[in-house]
């Protein structure tokens, strides 16, 4: 029975390969879109996409374009080639408007540019643009089935690209350049005021001013260390047992006692 099925196997994928190569070197549009048709329907995408490129010129503009152009831009979202399937659906929307298929390629558009987007250590353009085009979708089709999936992907944008904020401004403090960190650090407070990175960056603010103060020039060294002790109370103020208030209350205690300085 096994040796039956293995042979029938082997035979059908023979056929499917020999009615692929026909299509392949037909000249006929309509028998490479039917093998196209097939083998997207097997989940054979990447033979699929090879037809359809074939026939896409042929297709513009005719009554039957747009089953074709649907089904091969799902063939290259299916085939994980995001960049030219997010726009073979983006162009699909824009050429399709009252198909009924437009609401799900417009999230399979913006999802692809949600999977293009890297891990956020690298660049982050890409998921700035991914997060433009799925809150435009969301926008757009409030009511929409795939909107509890673009909310989640919508989620895990922002807090990508608010991770890659924080990096950078804690970077700053890293290389010692402490007034470039407070900055940063000020900034992506504004910007993030509910952000699960806030006593870290309000820890990093406060050793940055310390660093400043402790190391400025005289002129500007006693307001500077005001401004830090201003930002040891922000710090415990968010924590009073913050991780880091051992290593904080040791900088206070440096601040004070330079401060003194000043009373006498």
């Amino acid at each position: 029975m096994n040796k039956i099925l293995s042979f029938l196997f082997i035979a059908f994928v023979l056929v499917s390969c020999s009615e692929y190569q026909k299509a392949l070197k037909s000249d006929d549009v309509a028998v490479k879109n039917e093998a196209a048709n097939k083998l997207y329907e097997a989940g054979k995408y990447k033979k699929a996409i090879r037809l359809y490129e074939q026939i896409a010129p042929a297709y513009k503009g005719k009554p039957s374009a747009e089953r074709m152009f649907y089904f091969y831009s799902m063939s290259l979202y299916k085939s994980k080639e995001y960049y030219l399937a997010g726009y073979q659906l983006e162009n699909f929307v824009a050429t399709y408007p009252k198909s009924e298929k437009r609401e799900e390629a417009a999230f399979y558009a913006a999802e692809c540019f949600y999977r293009l987007s890297p891990v956020y250590s690298l660049d982050q353009t890409d998921t700035e643009k991914a997060l433009d085009k799925m809150q435009r979708f969301i926008d757009i089709y409030p009511n929409s089935p795939f909107l509890p999936q673009a909310n989640v992907y919508v989620k895990e944008l922002r807090e990508k690209l608010e991770k890659k904020a924080f990096e950078i401004a804690k970077q700053y403090n890293t290389i010692s350049d402490f007034k470039g960190a407070l900055k940063a650090l000020e900034n992506f407070l504004a910007d993030y005021p509910g952000t699960p990175y806030k006593e870290q960056a309000l820890y990093y603010r406060f050793d940055s001013a310390y660093k400043l103060a402790v190391n400025s020039v005289e002129t500007k060294k006693q307001e500077r260390l005001n401004y830090a002790k201003g930002t040891y109370t922000n710090l415990i103020k968010h924590n009073a047992q913050t991780e880091y208030k051992e290593k904080a209350d040791k900088m206070l205690a440096e601040i004070e006692q330079e401060l003194q300085k000043y009373t006498k």
